[in-house]
């Protein structure tokens, strides 16, 4: 003869209907970038509008490439920008996060015997 199966009980199913609040949130990263990718921009600006070829500085004496000038501006540019980014993402969070609204959620918890 064949072995018969064990019985298994059936799971138990509790169900639950709560009120959650729910809230919008910028996401910080996307203004981070953002603020970068206009660092870069402005620096790129600033280098192209400011530039003189091939001139030595008064103060060290060496001559910098438009390549190093870029660089040294982006320097101050990028975490700038990274910074105006996350106070706008700040400011939104700040101003939709106050708008927030009561939502009707059904929680269901299934539990499997031992």
């Amino acid at each position: 003869m064949a072995a018969q199966p064990e019985y298994a009980p059936p799971p138990s199913v509790t169900d639950e209907v709560e009120t959650v609040t729910v809230r919008r949130a910028p996401k910080y990263s996307v203004f981070l970038v953002a603020g970068a990718a206009l660092g870069i921009v402005i620096a790129m600006i600033l280098t192209l509008a400011f530039s003189r070829p091939a001139e030595t500085s008064q103060y060290t004496g060496i001559e910098y490439a438009p390549m190093q000038v870029f660089g040294f501006i982006a320097l101050i540019c990028v975490p700038a920008g990274i910074a105006i980014g996350g106070v706008v993402a700040l400011i939104f969070d700040r101003t939709v996060g106050r708008r927030t609204r009561e939502v009707v959620v059904d929680h269901e918890r299934v539990h499997l015997p031992d």
